[in-house]
């Protein structure tokens, strides 16, 4: 039955993706932007409700009160690509760093350029760095918006050593805006290069934000030990699920990690 709805799952997400991307094309595209992020933001619920329907897989999204108004950062941990879609509908007007390359796509590319997104091109990664600082400071004195920035850059398993980046670092001290982690442990549940969906509860949490002026060593210390520390509690709880999903290797190493050291019995009493 595992093979059979992951089979299932595939198929109808990426059918559902290509209709709708089809059938929302005119009311898009005339509408103005504000108005046409109603559909994308339609596409990510309908997607997270075949997945539940029929993966078995729910998705608990919490912490909504720790979105601040206005300009910040979204810095969720990278898993899978369940993380990529989940939290732009809890966004007003989000911002997506993302390869140009995708911008060439028929339909997706022109959805992409709509929304106004960031493209990069493949290269020096402070030229890069750079050209992203100077488009999004220009996105957000045009309109509060939000970025979504993965701080370790590409996805990683669950239990993995954290890799974060120098870039969120840049972009938090050159912008001057709050910072809110999102801890999550879906790679679980949608792993990473594999097409099986495991059933079960994936919990994601958006966390207090980080406030902007921080000096650049203080901030990257909050952001891994605040988002990595939420993470281990996710990891535990998903762990001890009535129906748990297969743990990866690092998964299991840093559950031993995180296991109480066993105290010696007292002496008995006399």
């Amino acid at each position: 039955m595992l093979l059979i709805r992951s089979l299932a799952f595939n198929l109808v997400f990426y059918v559902n993706l290509i209709v709708q991307m089809i059938l929302w094309t005119p009311y898009y595209f005339l509408s103005p932007r504000h108005r046409a992020w109603f559909v994308p933001k339609f596409w990510s619920r309908t997607s997270m409700w075949l997945y539940d329907k029929i993966a078995g897989t729910k998705s608990e999204i919490t912490g909504q009160e720790n979105l601040p108004e206005g300009s910040f950062i979204l810095a969720p941990k990278h898993q899978s690509f369940w993380d990529a879609i989940a939290f732009f509908p809890f966004l007003q007007d989000p911002i997506y760093i993302l390869k140009r390359e995708l911008t060439w796509i028929p339909f997706f590319g022109w959805y992409i350029l709509k929304m106004r997104m960031i493209p990069v091109d493949r290269g020096s990664r402070s030229k890069a760095l750079k050209a992203v600082v100077a488009a999004t400071r220009q996105e957000l004195a045009r309109n509060p918006r939000q970025l979504i920035i993965y701080p370790e850059g590409t996805r990683r398993a669950p239990g993995d050593e954290p890799a974060y980046k120098y870039g969120i670092v840049e972009l938090y001290t050159q912008l001057g805006i709050p910072v809110v982690p999102v801890a999550h442990v879906a790679g679980l549940y949608w792993p990473r290069r594999k097409f099986l969906r495991y059933p079960g509860t994936i919990k994601a949490r958006f966390l207090p934000p980080i406030p902007a002026g921080l000096g650049k060593e203080e901030f990257m210390e909050r952001l891994i030990g605040e988002t990595e520390a939420a993470c281990d509690q996710l990891l535990v709880e998903a762990s001890q699920a009535p129906n748990p999903p297969p743990l990866p290797p690092m998964a299991e190493k840093r559950l031993r990690e995180l296991a109480p050291i066993p105290q010696p019995e007292p002496p008995p009493d006399r």
